[in-house]
């Protein structure tokens, strides 16, 4: 079982940016797709990104795109979120998330998921 553990979040003004990282305590790294998922209050848990296994193909809602960058290095066993750009409704708490890995990268179905890192982009 994969322990996953975020760093990153916090306070920034809207237009600019924040990396979140996320830790995974699993030697067989390589064997997970990994993904970043948010949950705004009152609203329920969205997918924002997603990357394969060996990090060739991502994946991200489209409100993001273009603004985020997902990306892993499985040397280290770890998986960071690049957000520029920041507007006042990306805020919420991100969530790191794995599941084993699969021929199609998914964007539900995730079977691991962190604490969570609250972002906050004021206006």
């Amino acid at each position: 079982q994969v322990q996953l553990v975020e760093s990153g979040g916090g306070l920034v003004q809207a237009g600019g940016s924040l990396r979140l990282s996320c830790a995974a305590s699993e030697g067989t790294f390589s064997s997970y797709d990994m993904g970043w998922f948010r949950q705004a209050p009152g609203k329920e848990r969205e997918f924002v990104a997603a990357v394969r296994w060996s990090g060739g193909v991502t994946k991200y809602v489209d409100s993001v795109k273009g603004r985020f960058t997902i990306y892993r290095d499985n040397a280290k066993n770890m998986v960071y979120l690049q957000m520029n750009s920041l507007k006042p409704e990306d805020t919420a708490v991100y969530y790191c998330a794995a599941r084993p890995r699969s021929i199609l990268l998914a964007t539900t179905n995730y079977a691991y998921w962190g604490q969570g890192t609250q972002v906050t982009v004021s206006s």
